[in-house]
Order: C-alpha cells, then sequence, then structure tokens
C-alpha cells in the first residue's frame, strides 16, 4: 500500500515537470534537448529511449559510461537538475517518439520529458540561428525564432522553472528579467519571433525554449558578470573618441622638452652676457693702469729734477713723496 502511494506521488511529481513537445530537424543536422528531473533522483542513473510507448522503448544512451554513441550522449548536470541529450548528424531513420528517463531500483523506471523528433531534407518548421547564447550582466541577449506555421500561438518560457514562467504576450517577465516578443519577417520572407531578454542577472542562467503550437526550440543562454576588461575597455574606447572629436580644433601644445628648451636658451644667453661683463670690467681696469704707468713715471721724474732745482724744495718737508702719489691722478 505504502509502495503504491509512493509510486503515485513520483508520477503526480513528474507529470507536471514533464511536458510533450515536437522539434524539428534538417537532414544531417544537431539537436540538444534539455530534460529536468526532481531532485528526488539526483543520485540515479539517467537515460535516453525510444519507442512509441514508454515502458516497450529501447535504450539509445546512458548517462553513465558508456555514456554516448557515435551519434548520441547524455550529459547529467546534477547542480541544475537537467540531463541534456545530444544528438547529431541525424538523419530520416531517427525520426520518433523519445523520452528522458530515470532508472529506479527494484521498481519502475521514471518519465522525466519526452519529445517527438522530426528529421526532414528541407527547412525545419522551427528553428533558431544557434543553441547556445552568451549575454553580460545587466545587458541583453536576442534570440531569433523562425518559423512557418503562422497560425499557432508563440511564446518563450524557461525549462525547468516553476509555474509561470512563460511569456505568451507581446511583453512580460521571467524570474524579474523583462522579456519582449516581437513577431516581424526577415529579408527572405520567413517568419521571426524576436525574443529580448533585458537586465540580465546571473539566475538567468539555464534553458529556455521558443514555442510555436506544439513546435519547441531549446536555447540555453549563459549570463557572465561583466568584467574590469570590458569596462576599462569601455571607457578607453569613450576616452579616444572624445580626444579624437576635439583634436581638429585643438591648439597645438609644445611639449616639455620644447618648452625648456626655449627657456634653457634664454638663460643661456643671460648668463653669458654677464660673465662677459664680469671678464672685461678688471680687464679694463689692467688696461689703464698698465697705460699710467709710463705717465706716471714721466711726471714723477720731472717732479723730482724741479725739487732739485729748487733749493726751497731741498730743504722742505716733501721729501718723502713717491710714485704713489701720482697714481690716483693717472686713475682719473
Amino acid at each position: 500500500m505504502v509502495s503504491h502511494l509512493s509510486l503515485s506521488i513520483l508520477l503526480l511529481i513528474f507529470s507536471r515537470l514533464s511536458g510533450a513537445y515536437r522539434v524539428s530537424v534538417k537532414t544531417g543536422g544537431s539537436i540538444t534537448i534539455p530534460c529536468p528531473y526532481h531532485h528526488y533522483y539526483i543520485k540515479h542513473s539517467k537515460y535516453l529511449c525510444k519507442g512509441d510507448h514508454f515502458n516497450s522503448c529501447s535504450h539509445v544512451v546512458l548517462a553513465k559510461p558508456p555514456k554516448g554513441t557515435a551519434k548520441a550522449s547524455v550529459f547529467d548536470d546534477i547542480n541544475q537538475l537537467t540531463m541534456t541529450v545530444t544528438m547529431t548528424d541525424l538523419e530520416s531513420g531517427d525520426s520518433g517518439r523519445y523520452y528522458c528517463a530515470v532508472e529506479v531500483n527494484g521498481g519502475i523506471n521514471v518519465r522525466a520529458e519526452w519529445f517527438h523528433l522530426s528529421v526532414i531534407p528541407s527547412t525545419p518548421e522551427l528553428y533558431v540561428d544557434q543553441q547556445e547564447v552568451t549575454g553580460v550582466e545587466r545587458g541583453s541577449v536576442i534570440v531569433n525564432c523562425y518559423y512557418s506555421n503562422t497560425g499557432n500561438r508563440k511564446q518563450w518560457c524557461r525549462i525547468g522553472g516553476s509555474s509561470g514562467c512563460c511569456v505568451g504576450v507581446d511583453s512580460g517577465t521571467i524570474n524579474g528579467t523583462s522579456v519582449t516578443l516581437q513577431q516581424t519577417t526577415d529579408a527572405t520572407r520567413r517568419n521571426v519571433l524576436m525574443v529580448t531578454m533585458s537586465g540580465l542577472k546571473m539566475e538567468n542562467t539555464g534553458w529556455y525554449r521558443c514555442g510555436v503550437g506544439d513546435l519547441m526550440m531549446p536555447v540555453h543562454i549563459t549570463v557572465r558578470q561583466q568584467t574590469t576588461t570590458q569596462s576599462t575597455t569601455t571607457m578607453t574606447s569613450d576616452l579616444a573618441t572624445e580626444q579624437s572629436s576635439f583634436s581638429p580644433a585643438a591648439e597645438p601644445v609644445q611639449t616639455d622638452n620644447t618648452v625648456q628648451g626655449l627657456e634653457g636658451g634664454k638663460e643661456k644667453d643671460s648668463m653669458s652676457s654677464i660673465d662677459l661683463t664680469v671678464l672685461l670690467v678688471p680687464l679694463g681696469m689692467l688696461v689703464v693702469v698698465i697705460a699710467g704707468v709710463p705717465v706716471t713715471w714721466k711726471m714723477w721724474r720731472k717732479y723730482k729734477d724741479n725739487k732739485a732745482m729748487d733749493p726751497m724744495t731741498i730743504s722742505g718737508g716733501d721729501k718723502h713723496l713717491s710714485l704713489t702719489h701720482f697714481l690716483p691722478m693717472v686713475m682719473m
């Protein structure tokens, strides 16, 4: 009784988590499908099987070794509680119904998710440019979903999120992040549902799916923190733009070497003039003294001759006169 009750509870859990949808891939292409599961099965083995009914489906690949085949692989991300199935080099024979499942030892295996794969030779009914998109925190990302059927409802949902994690109108929010949907056509007249997520947060990292009717295309968005290098690059780019815009009107600026060179030349000329003046003054005085010596000598000799002829001078008090008495006269 208890075992049946536990099984009923587990089936109820997965009935809320699981959802059936259809994916369309062109021949030779590849597809990645995320399958979320309940944390109760975090340590259980996961696998992918194919068949019309879950109870009779055949195993395609296991998440535990061996993890993959030539065309399929399964990765179990216990942090995100999601098993991710990747199928490559698809052919028409790969079309069919697939189940993401959990092995239950001693009990009935549990289906986590199921989807129908259509491999066609023409353009897929719903596809995106790439399933991996990267954005920056507080930035935005744009995902273009190309589709062929215009009559069905379009929506953007988070996979594995709680109820209400879908936007099916022009705008809305998912986990507090703004989401806008715009329907348009491109140059080749393809129908495009352009999804824009703005004001990204780190917790927005995860799997989303673009939906048109029962067609779904998963897209993984990774939000990274804005690094210092990115900020510096932005600031440098802005500064370079500002400088280039003002440089044509800017006056030429002399460098320090040029200013110092001009001032240094002026100072050098001034110092040379001072040094020349200081040198010429004593030199001129010396020339005057040298030129006055013969004149003084002649005057002194004449004075001595006159004194010798004058008797009063011989007996007077001027006998101590010498050549030094005449030098001031010459200097003047």
